[in-house]
């Protein structure tokens, strides 16, 4: 499809560009530096440990897949070293990261564009095939494919803070370590109704209920959780008005409860909404399932910075949330009453405990 290659491109692309980004001229004694740190790091660390070993990726463990380590034995090979702080680096270095630095922000501004482009592209598909749903095989490299990418630009997105960007008091690059769920709760849920109320023309969308200590705060990246709560909020706002009318005079709220636990913060979104069909739910984590009759198109000229978020239409609300908290060891269930509304609950790892979940 035109949009999938548009998007391969992109990839193709930067991948070039960073492969032909020139190396740094590095002078021979901290060359020699480097050396010799990587030879203690690979028969033990500065206390005495051995490091990890390397870990394959169970998806692709077969005969098929052999590891550059296992090929050539090469396990001792690392990409960082450990150094004392106070190494002093040469102007090359410094220069170099800065070079490599604005290669990154161009690659990640050229990628902004790829979620809703990849949308356009199986809405491209399922016309083309004149099919309403995509089968498990395309479902399950979205999921890898989107996985990997939250997972691509939360490390550009975290060189790039500690780079250019100046230090905040709370932010260690783009992980804020006192993230306040209801701050983050309010200016998603303003933020939802305001989309509620400009695309359905009212007046006053649903009201929408918070309960939260105000003082509830924990480690996480702040643009992960806005993204899930607005979508989630955006979502039951959207069942409300269409279950009850857009001329309805009064809507039933929309609750929002925050719960702390020891594990997990849990956040549940409480909508009256009329639910889904219990033969409906898992066709809601499949990306371009939605209830739209007719998904909105893009422009071939999108770019995210002018586009303007649908309230619905790309069936990629929930399942993209759902990558996201699995990405730092949560999840978002879902729970309906046909008839009545529905509840989504979402949990938050605040262990910091977990391994990024590897496609």
């Amino acid at each position: 499809m035109p949009s999938i290659l548009k998007v391969r491109n992109w990839y193709a692309q930067s991948f070039e560009e960073l492969t032909e980004l020139p190396q740094p001229r590095i002078p021979t004694e901290l060359r020699e530096l480097l050396i010799n740190a990587h030879r203690k790091n690979t028969n033990g660390d500065r206390n005495g440990k051995m490091l990890l070993g390397n870990t394959e990726n169970p998806s692709l463990a077969g005969d098929d897949y052999r590891p550059l380590a296992r090929k050539s034995n090469l396990n001792s090979r690392r990409y960082f070293v450990l150094l004392d702080d106070n190494v002093k680096w040469s102007p090359e270095i410094y220069e170099y990261n800065k070079h490599f630095t604005k290669c990154l922000s161009i690659i990640k501004r050229r990628h902004d564009a790829v979620v809703t482009t990849v949308a356009q592209g199986i809405n491209e598909y399922k016309h083309s095939r004149q099919r309403m749903q995509i089968d498990s095989s395309i479902q399950s490299f979205l999921d890898r494919f989107y996985m990997s990418r939250i997972g691509i630009r939360m490390l550009i997105g975290q060189h790039i803070a500690l780079n250019e960007e100046p230090s905040r008091g709370e932010y260690v690059g783009i992980i804020c370590t006192k993230t306040n769920v209801r701050e983050l709760a309010q200016e998603a849920i303003e933020n939802a109704r305001f989309i509620c109320e400009d695309y359905y023309g009212l007046f006053d969308a649903p009201k929408v209920q918070l309960v939260c200590k105000p003082d509830l705060n924990f480690m996480y990246v702040p643009g992960h959780l806005s993204h899930m709560l607005f979508e989630t909020l955006k979502n039951s706002l959207r069942a409300v008005v269409e279950t009850h009318g857009s001329m309805a005079e009064e809507f039933p709220p929309v609750k929002v409860i925050v719960a702390e636990g020891k594990e997990d913060i849990t956040i549940k979104i409480s909508d009256e909404g009329g639910g889904i069909p219990r033969s409906a739910i898992p066709l809601v984590w499949t990306y371009m399932y939605t209830t739209v009759q007719s998904t909105p198109s893009l422009d071939p000229d999108f770019s995210k910075s002018d586009f303007k978020a649908p309230m619905a239409g790309f069936g990629y609300g929930l399942p993209l949330s759902r990558l996201y908290a699995r990405y730092f060891g949560g999840d978002l269930k879902l729970i309906s009453m046909e008839g009545y509304g529905t509840d989504v609950y979402l949990h938050l790892n605040r262990l910091s405990s977990t391994s990024e979940p590897l496609p």
